[in-house]
């Protein structure tokens, strides 16, 4: 007889799967309209899915109802979405990114990340009653890095791409790569000194010389360095490999896509092994890896690898929701609820504002007070804050006085439990409503003064598209613009319809043509190609005389016996709202396709509209 099968296995595969499938149907809307990320959708299907609500993932069953156990689990996945996101980070940096820009990340990696420990340690000494600055310290590390999963979602969609700049955008990247490797140093100065000086007279004889020599030999010096150097060779022997293989046609197109992603494992995995930093080696790694910018010039319109890392994203942040311990914030022996509130609050504030408003007039690519702001408050505390605390729980279970736990490792432990796990949901939600809230409350004061006007005045439409009059063109229309929208977000496009930004980052409002605008252009401006009549018939581009913030209508026409796929080919090289450098253009939604007789000829024309210009491999 059929029976049911209801063991964990099932019910989590069946849980998981059913999420993301749900998740991804409405997935565009959630990021691209409404600015919700990932992290917090997750997060939130974390918590109902978890004991605490219908009890489909149960954490403590995993772990044979453990808490040693769980946070090993814990470990361990955050350091495998850790090791892929930081690969890929390093990868999605241009060719010798770390050289080119190694002045603004010493900044931001040695005064920054020192202050920003300091701050944070500051805020929790004050913040939790009777609480030693040494314990501060401890937990202030674990906070210190700023998450590149959640920073992932801030520096890329149609927001990043509207309001960040491209420069903001790498650095932000960068620095968010390189400081989760770089939080080891910070974290074991201060376990030292507790074990050698911060436990009376339980304290590891030595002293603070025993714990200096310590954290000079094993942190930096068998940590950190010997991870630059690993990682380093690791991705410079990848890439010779790979250089190799692809010369004698032995790789596949499927092999080669994942070949970042394998190269992660292999970092994690071997880093592992010898104990060693495999964060810092991975996003090394990554960045060697792609020193010539080959691997990601090849890759760049790939959706493999961010489809692997969403999966991931969305898993481990699944799993915080379901294991984060939401009682101990409101009956804990270490700090009130109302205390652990107005931390949060301050940490957010205090943690990274102060420090990137002093250092930005020495970092180029922060030019503007706004971008300032913006790369002091988003910087969030994540995954790399829960790696630091089950590496911090880790050590700490080791130390022991007669085979127990001194009274100030049992404080510590019990201390950063509660304050990380808070620190890091208020991260989650803070910044992943910030967006939103932030666009309601700029379109609010609009929607509700134009709809007290409509009484008064008629409200004017914007021009579609398609009524748009072209002045070289008698196209007509291929598809609707309800068509090409879908087409577009199938294809991972945004919309072309362009919207204010709520608050400018180093660049100009967009404008929307047939708003009325006082500066829009009486008719749509131009981007004409046409064939050479002699040579070698390579279309001769013109860029249209404007001012790059307007919106760019281009027309594409030639000979359509002799051209048409080659026009063709050249109009899905079109890439609107920024270059790239590489010989795969993605496709973009034609507006009208139009045959012209033209005596004996037959001429193809076709129009596209949106911001940007033309493929630099057609300039």
């Amino acid at each position: 007889m059929p029976t049911l099968a209801l063991i964990n296995f099932n019910i989590v595969c069946a849980t998981l799967g059913g999420f993301i499938s749900l998740f991804g149907l409405v997935s565009y809307l959630c990021k691209e309209q409404f600015y919700l990320s990932e992290a917090l959708i997750s997060l939130l299907a974390g918590v109902l899915f978890s004991p605490h609500a219908a009890n489909f993932i149960r954490p403590e069953d995993y772990a044979l109802h453990s808490d040693e156990n769980l946070e090993v689990i814990t470990l361990h996945f955050t350091r495998l979405v850790l090791g892929v996101q930081l690969v890929l980070a390093g990868v999605q940096l241009p060719k010798r990114y770390l050289q080119i820009e190694w002045r603004s990340l010493g900044l931001l990696l040695g005064p920054g990340m020192a202050a920003m420990w300091m701050c944070s340690s500051l805020v929790i000494w004050a913040m939790v009653p009777n609480f030693k600055f040494l314990h501060a310290l401890i937990i202030g590390a674990c906070v210190t890095p700023t998450d590149p999963v959640l920073s992932n979602s801030i520096v890329k969609g149609k927001f990043a791409d509207k309001h960040v700049p491209l420069e903001l955008q790498r650095i932000i990247i960068a620095e968010s790569g390189a400081n989760d490797g770089l939080g080891y140093p910070f974290l074991f100065f201060a376990i030292y000194l507790l074990q050698y000086t911060g436990m009376g007279s339980q304290s590891f004889s030595g002293g603070v010389g025993k714990a200096m020599a310590l954290w000079f030999y094993e942190t930096w010096a068998y940590t950190i360095l010997l991870s630059l150097l690993y990682g380093t060779l690791v991705g410079w022997i990848a890439r010779k490999l790979l250089h190799w293989a692809e010369e004698k046609r032995y790789v596949d197109r499927e092999s080669f896509m994942v070949f970042a992603i394998a190269l992660a494992l292999f970092i994690v995995g071997t880093c592992g092994l010898i104990g060693t930093d495999d964060l810092l080696a991975c996003f090394i790694a990554g960045n060697v890896f792609t020193q010539d910018d080959w691997f990601r010039l090849e890759t760049i319109d790939d959706s493999l690898q961010p489809t692997i890392d969403m999966l991931l994203n969305l898993s481990v942040f699944m799993w915080f929701g379901a294991v984060c311990p939401w009682s101990s914030f409101l009956g804990n022996s270490v700090i009130p609820i109302h205390r652990l509130i107005f931390l949060g609050i301050l940490v957010l504030l205090v943690r990274r504002l102060p420090i990137v408003f002093t250092m930005h007039t020495w970092i180029p690519q922060i030019e503007l007070v706004s971008q300032a702001a913006f790369v002091g408050f988003f910087g969030p505390i994540g995954v790399g804050a829960i790696f630091y605390l089950s590496v911090s729980l880790e050590f700490l279970r080791k130390i022991q006085v007669n085979g127990e736990a001194p009274e100030d490792v049992k404080q510590v432990m019990e201390s950063i439990r509660v304050v990380v796990w808070f620190l890091v949901i208020c991260s989650i939600v803070v910044h992943g409503l910030s967006v939103p809230v932030g666009k309601a409350g700029y379109h609010l004061p609009a929607t509700i003064s134009s709809v007290i006007s409509t009484s008064t005045h008629e409200e004017r439409e914007p021009i579609p598209i398609s009524n748009i009059s072209h002045t070289h063109s008698t196209a007509t229309p291929l598809t609707t613009g309800e068509d090409a929208s879908f087409r577009s977000r199938k294809r991972g496009f945004r919309s072309v319809t362009p919207h204010p930004p709520f608050f400018g980052i180093g660049r100009s409002p967009s404008h929307q043509p047939g708003m009325g605008q006082d500066d829009e252009p009486e008719r749509p401006v131009h981007l004409v190609i046409h064939p050479t009549r002699s040579g070698d018939n390579k279309p001769q581009p013109y860029r249209a005389k404007c001012c790059s913030d307007l919106p760019v209508f281009g027309i594409i026409y030639g000979d359509c016996s002799a051209c048409d796929d080659y026009l063709h080919s050249i109009a899905m090289g079109i890439r609107l709202g920024y270059r790239i450098q590489s010989k795969k253009y993605a496709c973009y939604p034609l507006t009208h396709k139009t045959l012209i007789n033209h005596g004996v000829d037959q001429i193809c024309s076709y129009d596209f509209v949106g911001y940007g210009e033309l493929s630099p491999g057609f300039i």
